[in-house]
């Protein structure tokens, strides 16, 4: 948790979480989105805001944001499925 916690409008952490739960990659979009970089960006760009909204640590929202900048400079690609 953040040592010194702010005020955050009461509306913006359950914005968050459901702009999050939209953009998220689930196991019926996973195959036809897992490649699509800006997807997977966004989806963990979404995830690093609630981590701040909520009180997650700054090093669980820096480590999704850093993930997100990667696939926003195209540094990550899908491994694809290790069984294929």
């Amino acid at each position: 948790m953040r040592s010194s916690p702010t005020s955050w409008p009461s509306e913006a952490g359950p914005l968050a979480q459901e702009l999050h739960n939209c953009l998220r990659l689930t196991d019926r979009n996973w195959h036809q989105l897992k490649t699509d970089a800006d997807r997977r960006a966004a989806e963990l760009l979404a995830g690093a805001l609630v981590q701040l909204l909520e009180g997650g640590t700054n090093a669980d929202t820096c480590a999704l944001t850093e993930q997100g900048l990667r696939w926003l400079k195209r540094e990550l690609k899908d491994p694809g499925c290790p069984h294929r």
